[in-house]
């Protein structure tokens, strides 16, 4: 499965991910870890890791960002009030 399907997944089944990239890595990173073995430890999770068998988290934090870019279902709290935020910070340095 590649990056992007694995975000819009976990983006879908839990909103709460929206907004938070550690715990959607981790989310990501616990399922891969199953497939390879049920019951890995952290060791077996920095091998892996280190040998590129799970995702990179900046290809999962990337996959996400674009995502909520071109997708509004996808944007959580955080995206929302960034985006409103430098747009009202814009709009004062324009003058409008």
């Amino acid at each position: 499965m590649k990056t992007k399907e694995k975000v819009i997944y976990w983006l879908t089944k839990h909103e709460h991910l929206r907004d938070d990239d550690n715990r959607l890595c981790c989310n990501i990173w616990n399922r891969e870890l199953k497939e390879f073995r049920e019951n890995a430890s952290a060791k077996d999770f920095l091998r892996l890791y280190a040998l590129g068998a799970l995702t990179p988290a900046p290809s999962i934090k990337r996959a996400r960002a674009k995502l909520q870019e071109e997708n509004p279902k996808f944007r959580g709290n955080k995206y929302n009030l960034r985006k409103g935020k430098l747009k009202k910070n814009w709009k004062k340095v324009v003058g409008l």
